[in-house]
């Protein structure tokens, strides 16, 4: 991006100066006035010594970034399990809470780990929800309705609640995993199960391919959208719902139906198109129930 600089105008600089307010800046008299001079330049300054950055009065990347993450309230966006960790205000505030509730999130840090996630599950499955690990619209709502719960409380991690993440991530490093998408939706989810596996452990072996390949894996999912026969009527077959309810458990059971080597499986999936929420819930049940069933498996290939 080309950095916002003294003596700019415009709607740039007025999402800055709406930014620096809501952090609690002094904009002078003008306040919001979309021209960076003056009041603005000292907030920038002084903003940029807080987050330790180079004090040169500019709105340059790292800059934009860091305000980006500090003005993130809970709820502006969907929060998950991600390589890279999402991270920001709205992720401290989420650990905050999960803390004072009890639910250990670790230490206030502002990035959504594998401890975040966790937490949050336990908090999901606490209160009736999906316990998915996805913070939307009714994960954040069930927060607010317990506001009068924890917010007086110290927001501090809880040392003797730490717990190991919730899957069994020495499966993903342990064993090979081809994805197999077979339409966009296979895509959309087969990208972001490797990007869950990565972001539960940095060792995951986890690849998408295309149907025509034939790794050399210890377990080869397909994925893709049907409503006429299987696809690969030789494989064990489960149907995802968009909710992904006992997904995961299904996904355990056909893996260790499987046979021969590599341990392959089907996955129908439902018509999601593009619901960021529906996506990830099914990347999170078809990971769960791989660490779950691999530990069935023979001994894995030697690569």
């Amino acid at each position: 991006m080309r950095p916002i600089r003294k003596g700019d105008r415009g709607p740039a600089v007025e999402d800055v100066q709406r930014r620096l307010r809501a952090l609690g800046a002094d904009l002078g008299p003008t306040g919001v006035d979309g021209v960076f001079l003056g009041a603005t330049l000292s907030a920038v300054r002084s903003f940029q010594l807080d987050r330790g950055l180079d004090e040169d009065g500019d709105v340059g990347a790292q800059t934009w970034a860091a305000l980006v993450d500090a003005t993130f309230v809970l709820g502006d966006r969907l929060l998950y399990l991600h390589f890279p960790h999402f991270h920001g205000a709205d992720v401290r505030a989420l650990q905050g809470a999960l803390n004072a509730l009890g639910f250990a999130a670790g230490t206030l840090d502002g990035i959504f780990g594998s401890f975040t996630e966790r937490a949050v599950r336990e908090f999901q499955a606490n209160v009736g929800l999906p316990s998915d690990g996805i913070v939307g619209p009714d994960t954040v709502r069930a927060l607010g309705n317990l506001r009068h719960v924890w917010s007086d409380k110290a927001p501090e991690a809880i040392d003797q609640l730490h717990r190991a993440p919730a899957r069994s991530t020495e499966m993903l490093a342990r064993y090979s995993v081809t994805v197999v998408p077979l339409d966009p939706t296979g895509s959309a989810v087969a990208s972001r199960l490797q990007n869950l596996a990565l972001a539960s452990d940095p060792a995951a072996r986890v690849r998408v391919a295309t149907s025509s390949e034939a790794p050399p894996s210890d377990v080869v999912v397909v994925l893709g959208v049907r409503e006429a026969p299987p696809l690969k009527s030789e494989l064990p077959t489960v149907a995802a719902g968009p909710a992904a309810d006992g997904l995961a458990l299904r996904v355990e059971v056909a893996l260790r139906a499987a046979t021969g080597t590599p341990a392959s499986l089907e996955v129908v999936l439902p018509d999601i198109g593009g619901d960021e929420q529906a996506l990830q819930r099914v990347a999170v049940g078809l990971l769960d129930g791989l660490c779950v069933g691999m530990v069935a498996l023979a001994p894995p290939v030697v690569p």
